[in-house]
């Protein structure tokens, strides 16, 4: 195997405190609720840095798998999925930011809280916005790993040939993976990735699927603007993977914060990565 140049992806974890002022029940992916009341929170904010961070066109080159330029952030609020607040009690969520955007999200969150979030406008009031930076290695595990398992811990949508996969093959997840990491280090970071995509995919076929336990879950949206619902739903379980993993391993672990697949920001395809 040829020796792969090291690299990191860097990123700032934003946690975002509140105090419910009034009821909130979220739905089944709370997620979902947070972000259609944070984008109007964000126009309001920033108006001027709002199409790039809520709506980036797809206006330069990138991997092939992606239809859009992906979104510089990644909601994290699997746990308050079907959770109801009551008035005066404290929750949080994570945030992931790629580009480091904490002053900005933090006023948006402030604002979204004032004007109300879920059906009934529940108002919240911000205590908190902590940002800590996290980068991470990509270079190749340092001891031999040949067995892992991935759970996919909330709903998840990969794509292969322009359609969805009906099951995580390796080289499928490895390469949305690989491209979605790419892509945001490309966009948001220092620059492109010095990496042999098709090396790498190449070796990522060597990879077995050995087992899997994976259920779908449908999930609808629906858009406050259109009033049309949208699917973002998916499998998620896990699948278990043998074979040469050394060089994968910190690319999944990686994927975790960045989640993978289709719809990110709304939460779908965040996944954990267990070593056998």
């Amino acid at each position: 195997m040829s020796a792969l140049v090291s690299h990191t992806l860097s990123f700032h974890r934003l946690r975002l405190t509140f105090q419910a002022e009034d009821p909130l029940s979220f739905g089944n992916m709370a997620a979902n609720t947070l972000r259609g009341a944070f984008g109007y929170a964000l126009r309001e904010a920033a108006a001027g840095e709002f199409q790039s961070i809520f709506s980036p066109g797809a206006t330069a080159p990138h991997p092939s798998g992606l239809a859009d330029l992906p979104r510089p952030f990644v909601f994290r609020s699997r746990h308050l999925d079907g959770v109801a607040i009551e008035a005066g009690q404290e929750f949080h969520f994570d945030v992931h930011l790629f580009p480091p955007l904490a002053d900005t999200f933090t006023a948006a969150f402030r604002i979204m809280g004032q004007r109300g979030v879920g059906p009934e406008r529940s108002r919240l009031l911000l205590r908190s916005g902590e940002s800590h930076p996290h980068t991470l290695s990509l270079a190749p595990a340092p001891t031999a790993i040949e067995a892992i398992t991935v759970d996919f811990l909330t709903p998840t949508e990969l794509k292969s040939a322009d359609q969805p996969a009906s099951e995580p093959l390796f080289p499928i997840l490895f390469a949305r993976v690989r491209d979605r990491i790419a892509t945001l280090a490309s966009l948001y970071g220092p620059g492109p990735l010095e990496i042999d995509f098709r090396a790498m995919g190449e070796r990522a076929a060597a990879i077995r699927m050995t087992a899997s336990d994976l259920q779908r879950r449908e999930v609808t949206r629906r858009s406050s603007r259109t009033g049309q619902r949208h699917s973002i739903g998916g499998f998620s379980g896990h699948a278990e993977y043998e074979g040469p993993l050394a060089e994968f391993v910190p690319w999944l672990q990686a994927a975790a914060f960045t989640g993978v697949g289709r719809q990110t920001t709304w939460g779908k395809g965040e996944i954990r990565v267990r070593v056998r």
